[in-house]
């Protein structure tokens, strides 16, 4: 440590001291990656999910020190049993506080467009996923929570730029466009 009782930066082992002081004292965000699968009909994979009420994107809450893209991949390879790609990035989503869990940051994944059959192969986490369903655009709503018909709202209707939509609370933050 310096005098001043800061840690000595100019050195390696200094630096790795403040990094650790700030880590421990910065806040920590939830990120949740999830993945948008169309099939030919522009329908959308939805899971009936075991442990709630609306059905959900596939995907979940990324781990430490995993990043976004790789966690949809593992959590669709874990709970669907198959093999998925990432064509790029559609949303970033803040999320405020909902139903006890503190904000986060939703990162969906456009894993492109498969045959309607693609759904028959899956093997399902029971624990996790009691069904999977082919959902189409306008009726998305009746199914899911109202940020994810929003936010799919917003995606699937948005003007085809090639940028990823930034949303907060599934909604184009006043003063963007």
């Amino acid at each position: 440590m310096a005098d001043s009782g800061r840690p000595d930066t100019s050195t390696d082992a200094g630096r790795r001291t403040a990094i650790n002081i700030l880590n421990a004292r910065l806040p920590r965000k939830r990120n949740i990656a999830q993945g948008l699968l169309r099939n030919e009909d522009g329908e959308v994979l939805l899971c009936e999910l075991a442990y709630k009420a609306e059905w959900d994107l596939p995907g979940g809450v990324v781990d430490p020190k995993e990043s976004p893209a790789a966690c949809v991949v593992r959590e669709i390879s874990e709970e669907l049993g198959v093999a998925v790609g990432v064509d790029g990035l559609a949303a970033v989503n803040w999320l405020p506080p909902w139903r006890g869990w503190d904000d986060a940051v939703l990162l969906l994944f456009d894993l492109g467009r498969v045959e309607r059959s693609f759904s028959e192969g899956l093997t399902l986490l029971r624990r996790e996923i009691k069904a999977v369903h082919w959902v189409a655009p306008e009726d998305l709503a009746d199914h899911v929570a109202p940020h994810t018909a929003r936010m799919l709202e917003q995606v699937l209707d948005g003007d085809g730029t090639a940028y990823p939509r930034y949303l907060e609370n599934s909604e184009i933050p006043g003063g963007l466009t």
